[in-house]
């Protein structure tokens, strides 16, 4: 076969696994049969479970099963209003003993156990690391650097907005943020031309941004999905390793963050523990439902300093 052929062809096997992908993330707290998420890809049920299983190198029951996990675990953390079984049913678990036994597999511990870890801020790092639970990046950096981190609170300005959705055409990497980093600017420049070639660039309106889809707190680092995105026009289109998506509407907290070229890895992750480790637990609000994504403000190569202009949203809710 040729090769370009055959790369065209996984490309479209990539796209409608994506496309399933985002089908389970918004309707993460259903039941989910075999027949509903084969009929989202357009291919048949009985092919379809091998097809996700060599794309996603993880079963559909594994993958469903851990998103549902990795989402109760996010709610333990930020919503202590709910109870456990609360939660459980949240998300589509039939009963709390299924839930119990569920995470207790997944995590090494209990989810009450999970909930009273975090409740004390003091032995938080070492029992998470004992349970095998990433803390992410960002925590790691700025607990070692509190400096960076009080310049980072002056330069820091938040805004709570109510924005629109927004329809996006997205490549998607799943791996570790390292991982991603060393793609990052080719995944850009291949969106960039993609959107060009489609005539949907407009100027003063397209939005550069990426989306996280997973929590770094609580989804193994080698499975973190993360989207390179560019804001189109409603009615577009995308195909083959391009994929659609829109992001929902509502309350967002923007954290506004100019960054240093020289220091960009230091004062990227500072601005993500600024707003959830700082701006957060003082506001009022607790973390909505969907994902956080940065948009970027300018080309740093063009700026005479190297910097960095950066918004970070985070979908808040009222505490």
């Amino acid at each position: 076969m040729d090769s370009n052929k055959g790369s065209k062809l996984r490309q479209e096997y990539i796209s409608r696994i994506n496309i399933v992908q985002d089908y389970i993330e918004k309707n993460i707290n259903k039941v989910f049969s075999l027949e509903e998420i084969s009929s989202v890809s357009g291919f048949s049920k009985y092919h379809f479970h091998r097809v996700f299983t060599s794309i996603v190198n993880e079963t559909l029951y594994n993958y469903i099963n851990r998103l549902k996990l990795e989402k109760s675990a996010s709610y333990l953390l930020h919503a202590p209003d709910k109870t456990i079984t609360q939660i459980a049913l949240d998300f589509g678990f039939t009963d709390s003993a299924m839930f119990a036994r569920s995470f207790k597999k997944h995590y090494g511990i209990s989810a009450t156990e999970y909930r009273k870890i975090y409740s004390n801020s003091n032995k938080t790092k070492s029992k998470i690391r004992k349970a095998k639970i990433a803390l992410p990046l960002y925590n790691d950096v700025n607990i070692t650097n509190k400096g960076r981190r009080n310049e980072m609170e002056i330069k820091c300005k938040v805004d709570i907005v109510d924005i629109k959705e927004m329809t996006v055409v997205y490549l998607r990497h799943v791996g570790t943020y390292a991982e991603f980093g060393a793609k990052f600017q080719d995944m850009i420049s291949r969106l960039i031309a993609w959107g060009f070639a489609q005539g949907v660039m407009i100027e003063g309106e397209t939005k550069l941004l990426t989306i996280y889809h997973d929590n770094p707190e609580i989804t193994q680092d080698d499975k973190r999905r993360t989207s390179v995105c560019i804001s189109v026009p409603k009615e577009t289109k995308a195909s083959g390793e391009f994929g659609n998506m829109v992001i929902s509407g509502g309350k967002y907290a923007i954290g506004h963050f100019v960054i240093d070229n020289d220091m960009a890895a230091e004062q990227h992750a500072g601005a993500w523990e600024y707003l959830y480790g700082q701006w957060l637990p003082q506001s009022g609000y607790q973390p909505g439902d969907g994902p956080n994504f940065e948009i970027y403000l300018n080309d740093p190569s063009t700026h005479p300093e190297k910097k960095h202009f950066i918004d970070i949203y985070l979908p808040i809710k009222p505490l």
